[in-house]
């Protein structure tokens, strides 16, 4: 539970101005923002007469485009981060990649074990961390992300089979390889990290940081474990200088994404 003590610590700390993205309105919605105004000042950027026709005291600001509305608030510096909640994926994302020129995101998921362990996962888009030089990236990026929370970040990269395995199959051979070249490459630049093969269970006892060995994989990792696993997704910071926390619309409880929202401001 350490890391999510030093997350919710550094936001506590911060109290930072977090926008969150209100599309679908819920009680539980409203109730988790509240909650989370013990580690920020939380803003609604939605239809207010919906929101606050369930009861909030919370600020409101109205937009019948709120995916626009939040990137603006959030690139004008009239909150210090976003997050997703409810908001269309397509819309928002594509709107903060077009609002700051960027190809495309990377994403590293908060996520935590049935059994109260937590950690960072990535890739989680499947169209994400395919290459060497993907998966160098995102670790380089998540770098960042652990020196902005004050954590000592531990890599562990999984690849599609153990060690003993190379010769079986020639995709799970280039997993392995892949393996082997981004722990070379990480390593070189000074990153604790350490390649478990396909053991995950073995990485999760060390390493806070989990790296799949592709987009897909990392995706049926998320999906399985809080969807059938009984764990839990807290968002997915999207790696950049600005601060915006993807978040399923699945679910509703947007506090553990708000605290770290806050938490990552500089």
């Amino acid at each position: 539970m350490s890391l999510l003590l030093d997350i919710e610590t550094k936001a506590r700390k911060n109290h930072a101005r977090i926008g969150l993205g209100i599309g679908k309105v819920s009680e539980k919605l409203i109730k988790s923002a509240q909650v989370a105004c013990e580690y920020a000042d939380v803003v609604l950027i939605g239809d207010e007469k919906e929101i606050k026709a369930l009861g909030t005291d919370l600020e409101v600001i109205h937009s019948n485009e709120p995916s626009k509305k939040l990137i603006e608030l959030l690139l004008s510096g009239k909150i210090d981060g976003a997050v997703r909640g409810t908001l269309s994926a397509t819309k928002t994302l594509s709107e903060l990649k077009r609002s700051l020129d960027l190809n495309k995101l990377y994403r590293v998921a908060l996520l935590e074990t049935a059994d109260g362990r937590p950690f960072f996962l990535a890739p989680v888009g499947i169209d994400e961390g395919n290459s060497v030089d993907d998966k160098v990236e995102l670790i380089k990026r998540a770098a960042g992300l652990f020196r902005r929370i004050g954590v000592e970040m531990k890599v562990g990269i999984l690849s599609g089979g153990r060690f003993e395995d190379i010769g079986r199959d020639k995709t799970v051979d280039r997993t392995l390889e892949d393996a082997k070249l981004v722990t070379n490459k990480v390593q070189a630049l000074g990153i604790d990290a350490k390649n478990y093969s396909i053991l995950i269970e073995d990485a999760i006892e060390e390493a806070n940081f989990i790296m799949a060995p592709d987009g897909i994989s990392g995706n049926l990792i998320f999906r399985t474990l809080v969807f059938l696993g009984g764990g839990y997704g807290h968002g997915a910071p999207v790696l950049m200088e600005k601060v915006f926390v993807d978040t399923s619309r699945v679910g509703g409880h947007y506090t553990r994404a708000i605290m770290l929202a806050s938490a990552l401001l500089q």
